[in-house]
């Protein structure tokens, strides 16, 4: 899998480099979350005590079953940890643009407490970055993996501490200026699972991009799944990024049960037609024009259709 994607990574890099866009010469600013991934293998039965003696749940429904059936009783499932990584919405991004040749410079919670320091964990992605800046603690996932899919159960305590005024405090206004001013992208993602995050939009908008060249820049964010925020959270989080793009342009980024429900939240009525092909297209269309933002993608499996403020529908 790991092999197919690289493929499909640097297919992408030759495509913009056939376009005239050389990705090798863009400087990123990526921010601002931080996980530890622990992939886990649920054992079902034991051959015997050594360490690969088990044979896993495969599925996520003899897992679920395995579960069910502890109702009203108890019960142990054993897990065994296959690995530790590096996580999280922002550092998979920025790993993956240094991987392709960006000049990333990376903000947020990949640290040890205080010290300044990045957690080992972060090691590999360190190295594809230009500069990494920790502002504390990374939070921590389980990630139970199973063949046809996987779980993930986040404590994201972590990511609480991250706000604008954090950001202040371990980066500064000198140094943050600095990377927005050298960027040609911005990207702020993983919204769902970061209370500060509002006020990290605000605070850019506010105190940064007032004070940086003109130069030709954008935003990237990734709301990530939203299913667990309020209504209300959801509507001000868009209104937030409504006055951010009259400050700067941004494309806002969602998988399509992500666009379902932004597209109800916004009232856009993207979707009335359906969910496939040509609708996801008009959705894209409709949600972008409902938000007043320079760019809306959608990506189902099959491709991702772009709308943009010129009115025009890319697929990709």
């Amino acid at each position: 899998m790991t092999d197919e994607r690289n493929k499909i990574a640097h297919a992408a890099a030759a495509a913009l480099e056939a376009r005239g866009t050389s990705i090798g010469q863009t400087r990123v600013l990526i921010g601002f979350d931080g996980f530890i991934d622990s992939i886990l293998h649920m054992v079902d039965v034991r051959r015997d005590m050594s360490p690969t003696g088990y044979e896993r749940l495969r599925t996520i429904t003899a897992f679920a079953t395995r579960c069910a059936s502890a109702a009203g009783k108890s019960a142990a499932v054993e897990q065994v940890l296959v690995e530790k990584r590096f996580g999280g919405n922002g550092p998979l991004m920025a790993g993956a643009l240094g991987r392709l040749g960006a000049s990333v410079a990376y903000v947020g919670g990949v640290g040890e407490g205080d010290s300044g320091k990045v957690n080992g964990v972060f090691t590999p992605f360190v190295e594809r970055c230009r500069e990494v800046i920790a502002t504390g603690d990374p939070s921590f996932t389980d990630c139970l993996e199973f063949d046809d899919g996987k779980l993930m159960f986040n404590n994201s305590a972590a990511m609480q501490a991250i706000t604008w005024e954090l950001l202040l405090k371990t980066v500064g206004m000198e140094k943050l200026t600095r990377l927005v001013e050298e960027a040609s992208l911005i990207g702020i993602v993983n919204w769902s699972q970061m209370g500060g995050v509002p006020g990290i939009w605000k605070g850019l908008r506010e105190e940064i991009l007032p004070k940086v060249s003109k130069k030709e820049r954008g935003v990237f964010i990734d709301l990530a799944d939203p299913a667990k925020r309020t209504q209300p959270d959801i509507v001000a989080g868009l209104g937030e990024l409504a006055a951010l793009n009259r400050a700067i342009p941004v494309t806002l980024g969602m998988n399509l049960s992500e666009a379902e429900r932004i597209d109800v939240a916004c009232g856009a009525g993207g979707f009335e037609r359906g969910r496939t092909g040509e609708d996801v297209r008009v959705a894209a269309v409709k949600i972008r024009a409902k938000l007043g933002l320079a760019c809306v993608v959608i990506h189902p499996r099959e491709g991702a259709p772009a709308a943009t403020t010129a009115g025009k529908r890319r697929k990709s």
